[in-house]
């Protein structure tokens, strides 16, 4: 009895480890534009075995019996972002998301003045030609 519990659980063990890869953990990289994004999930996982023997009530036989189960939960996590040699992580969490956002607005005033320079250049440069 106890070789069919440990066939089982063997079995079991197996098959969640297979699911829970890097490559599941860390999601298939893809390109928006100029980033790179690798989405990041966060992985439950449970499983078990029983394993019983009884006799019948009206003394006509004997049983024995296994089984097992496992169950797996899936959640998004947020993404990985890369551009250059910049790396950044962009929470799913909406509780985290505002902060995220926040944190963020150093970054974009800065990328917003260096467009407006790069654009008042280019009105300044227009106007030497004529």
């Amino acid at each position: 009895m106890e070789n069919t519990a440990d066939v089982l659980l063997d079995k079991i063990a197996e098959h969640v480890k297979s699911m829970t890869k890097t490559e599941t953990i860390i999601g298939e990289e893809f390109t928006m534009g100029a980033y790179k994004c690798k989405p990041v999930i966060k992985i439950g996982i449970g499983f078990g075995t029983g394993t019983g023997t009884g006799e019948n009530q009206k003394g006509k036989g004997h049983g024995t019996g296994s089984g097992g189960g496992a169950g797996v939960g899936v959640f998004p996590v947020g993404f990985l972002i890369t551009k250059g040699d910049e790396i950044s992580f962009i929470p799913a969490d909406n509780k985290k998301g505002l902060s995220s956002v926040i944190e963020k607005i150093p970054d974009l005033i800065d990328k917003a003045m260096d467009l407006k320079h790069s654009k008042e250049e280019k009105k300044s440069k227009e106007k030497e030609d004529k």
